[in-house]
């Protein structure tokens, strides 16, 4: 490593998974890189038995089957290793603030770990890597269309240009919808709205957390707290997110998050 300065140490991570739900897909595989300041690295990489089928798709993407992992450990039988190489580091992978992290988060307090996730800096070499590469209109025509762009920053040939892209996003994603009224929605998810990711908790006007569902509706996480606090200690033992749950146990306790801090 020649060129990232550390003054801690830096966990480097990966996860193969039997999905993508954060909250309810088990690591099938999982792999860590701790670095330290003064330049020593330790590896760790094991397969993980997550005590359930891995779905076809799932082995699509990773290769990992079944009799893969029929003998290899739980996770919470490799907790305790995974808590000691993440001790004190500061964490990166890529796409992990989105997908990695909150799904290791949710392993780790399944196996009884009470290792803290925040007080760390997260880096996200997947989002470095969206800032900083080339990303106008001529390199999305030169992805999508194959050709390249004549004319850039003529509005026609830019209004042009920008048809065949947005035809061409719409084939070659199957994730991307064709009708407009959808791919409106697609193109704005609110990103920022909501205080957690499952979208239980969203910021009012006042900066505080508002339920998004349920008979409190539209009521605030403080004013909830006041007036039922049996509602937030029955929503503890039901199927929310640890994030969830680690926002209202910090209510009960007092701490209310705030949009602005």
């Amino acid at each position: 490593m020649q060129n990232l300065k550390l003054t801690r140490p830096l966990a480097v991570f990966d996860l193969e998974t039997t999905g993508i739900d954060v909250e309810k897909d088990r690591i099938v595989q999982l792999a860590i890189i701790r670095v330290e300041p003064y330049g020593t690295r330790r590896t760790f990489e094991t397969l993980v038995n997550p005590e359930r089928p891995i779905p076809p798709e799932a082995t699509a993407v990773h290769g990992i089957k079944d009799a893969d992992v029929r003998d290899a450990p739980t996770f919470a039988q490799v907790r305790r290793e995974v808590e000691e190489l993440l001790a004190d580091a500061d964490l990166a992978g890529f796409n992990s603030v989105n997908f990695d992290q909150p799904l290791l988060m949710a392993e780790m307090k399944r196996a009884g770990s009470e290792l803290e996730f925040r007080g760390r800096r997260h880096l996200d070499a997947m989002r470095i890597f969206h800032r900083m590469e080339r990303r106008d209109l001529t390199a999305a025509y030169r992805f999508y269309c194959d050709k390249e762009l004549t004319g850039a920053h003529n509005a026609l040939a830019d209004t042009a240009a920008t048809l065949e892209i947005l035809d061409a996003q719409v084939g070659r994603y199957e994730e991307v919808p064709d009708e407009v009224e959808a791919l409106h929605a697609f193109c704005n998810p609110d990103e920022g709205r909501f205080v957690d990711r499952t979208r239980k908790l969203v910021w009012n006007d006042q900066g505080e957390a508002e339920f998004t569902f349920g008979k409190y509706q539209g009521r605030s996480l403080n004013a909830v707290c006041e007036e039922n606090r049996g509602y937030l200690e029955w929503m503890l033992n039901k199927d929310f997110s640890e994030e969830v749950k680690g926002i209202l146990r910090e209510a009960l306790g007092g701490v209310f998050p705030r949009k602005d801090g």
